[in-house]
């Protein structure tokens, strides 16, 4: 597009309906204003969604939208990216949504590497049917379907996109702007599917869950911010980085200063560092943990395709083709 856009120009006139305080407020002016960032152009982008108060996405953003079924935005998302790839498509969906219902669709898309960009809100409960708990939700929360806490062992996102065999799996959260424009953008650039789990506070079913990484007093030494090729640091003034532990094959804080040596070297492309990365609890790991670039679905989908990936026909042909019938 010749002018380049600001967030505003993603902004629709929607009144945007979510409880106040919400960090799903923070994530759409993210959103909003990645989009711009990157020059997106409205007409060629769509956002998918499936069930749950980070469903009501696509009503916000001044793009194409499809408010869909529950758990199966992935695979509506995958036939749209086939219908048309060279549409920009996002895919906004919850913990719930796309873990329980939806897993087998998330599943599939991860795998195929479709090119799609995944946002997951994760709050660890279920927001829109008032608080049961969900896939995320750790052991012991009680919750109206689990008053005595629950006994369920909680799915870890990023274990779940690895195992699945994603090739990109990134964290944020909604409090920090800077970091979640730094990831979109970088979601955005992949081809193939982007995966982004976003720490996300719902302020009335599980207030605080995050608080322990997030209030911004202790931010400095509870979050670890990566970049590709640069030594693992956080804390006041870098002070404290991150090591591997030979004896039990796990990852620990360090002092930097007193063993700078020791310090690892962030690897994106190392599969086996980021399980380790998404494991480690405090610090909790942001920014880009795994990629690993490959062949997007869709271009090996249509490189066995007749067609090449080039429109032979128009809606209305297809319609109308010899595949159509009459019902009398």
């Amino acid at each position: 597009m010749s002018d380049k856009l600001t967030p505003k120009d993603f902004a629709t006139s929607q009144e945007v309906r979510w409880c106040p305080g919400c960090g799903d407020y923070a994530i759409l002016k993210s959103v909003q204003k990645a989009l711009a960032d990157v020059g997106a152009d409205p007409k060629n982008t769509a956002f998918v969604s499936g069930i749950g108060c980070a469903s009501r996405f696509p009503y916000y953003v001044e793009t194409y939208g499809f408010h869909t079924i529950h758990g199966r935005a992935p695979a509506i998302a995958t036939g749209l990216k086939l219908a048309n790839p060279e549409l920009d498509v996002w895919v906004v969906t919850g913990d719930g949504d796309s873990l329980s219902i939806g897993g087998n669709h998330l599943m599939h898309a991860l795998r195929r590497n479709v090119g799609l960009k995944i946002l997951l809100f994760n709050n660890e409960i279920y927001g829109l049917t008032k608080g049961q708990y969900s896939p995320t939700s750790r052991i012991g929360t009680k919750s109206p379907s689990s008053p005595k806490g629950s006994v369920d062992t909680p799915v870890s996102p990023g274990q779940f996109a690895l195992g699945c065999g994603a090739h990109f799996f990134a964290r944020g959260v909604d409090t920090d702007k800077v970091g979640m424009s730094d990831v979109l953008q970088q979601a955005h650039a992949f081809v193939g599917t982007s995966f982004v789990e976003i720490f996300q506070n719902c302020i009335v079913y599980n207030e605080d869950v995050f608080a322990n990484f997030t209030e911004r007093k202790t931010a400095a030494n509870t979050q670890l911010h990566l970049k590709h090729g640069e030594p693992m640091l956080f804390g006041e003034n870098n002070g404290k980085g991150i090591r591997f532990n030979q004896e039990t094959w796990s990852l620990e804080v360090v002092d930097a200063t007193a063993s700078p040596d020791d310090v690892l070297i962030h690897d994106e492309s190392n599969a086996i560092l980021a399980r380790l990365l998404i494991d480690l609890h405090m610090p909790v790991a942001m920014g880009v943990i795994y990629r690993q670039p490959a062949v997007s679905f869709e271009h090996t989908f249509y490189a066995h395709h007749p067609t090449r990936m080039q429109r032979t026909k128009s809606i209305a042909d297809v319609i109308k083709g010899p595949s159509s019938w009459t019902v009398e």
